[in-house]
């Protein structure tokens, strides 16, 4: 994995899973060298349609994503494929 990459964690307010997910990733992620931004589905019509029934949803890049459910060894696993 290439040094501070950036990746997207999609959700909205009130998810519990959400919640989960952002807990697990910002344990994981930082340590790999991977910087965490929060994505509100809710803000894009275009989000919401894409991932909607599916969050939480981490994404890199635009092309790659890691969905729910995930656990600690999975996130580790995808990102050191990143």
């Amino acid at each position: 994995m290439s040094d501070s990459i950036q990746l997207e964690l999609l959700g909205t307010s009130g998810c519990h899973l959400c919640d989960i997910a952002e807990k697990i990733v910002r344990r994981i992620a930082p340590p790999l060298g991977a910087k965490v931004k929060l994505v509100d589905i809710a803000d894009s019509d275009t989000l919401v349609e894409q991932f909607g029934m599916s969050i939480p949803v981490l994404r890199y890049s635009n092309e790659q994503t890691l969905c729910w459910p995930f656990d600690e060894q999975q996130l580790i696993h995808w990102l050191e494929s990143l």
